[in-house]
């Protein structure tokens, strides 16, 4: 079992959200990628936060999007589509969208769709 499982993802929030702004982009737009990942409403992604849910309880309350299988590629060293644990694959492919955001990719493209995601 890896710490991160029991990390409350308030505290890697502003972390991801520090990241994209960073390089230009917005919090809606990370909030829809973590939408588009989860199945959350606004309501749901921001209860989540506020009461310090863990990794573990977020992904257990979320509702996978088919689309996200996907997600390929390297993130932490690691691709993504090998990694055996469920938690872990799922918190793997929130920071590899997370990563894409930043690196500046369309988001229609990091939602693998091709209609612009409602903000």
């Amino acid at each position: 079992m890896h710490r991160i499982f029991d990390t409350p993802v308030a505290g890697v929030y502003p972390l991801y959200l520090a990241k994209v702004e960073r390089k230009g982009r917005t919090r809606d737009e990370l909030d829809a990628v973590i939408r588009w990942l989860t199945g959350f409403d606004d309501a749901e992604l921001t209860r989540h936060i506020e009461t310090s849910a863990t990794f573990r309880e977020f992904f257990e309350a979320a509702r996978l999007n088919p689309l996200s299988a996907q997600v390929t590629g390297v993130v932490c060293g690691v691709r993504v589509e090998q990694i055996e644990d469920p938690l872990m694959y799922r918190i793997r492919l929130l920071d590899k969208l997370v990563d894409e955001l930043a690196k500046g990719r369309p988001l229609t493209k990091v939602l693998r769709s091709e209609t612009p995601a409602p903000a």
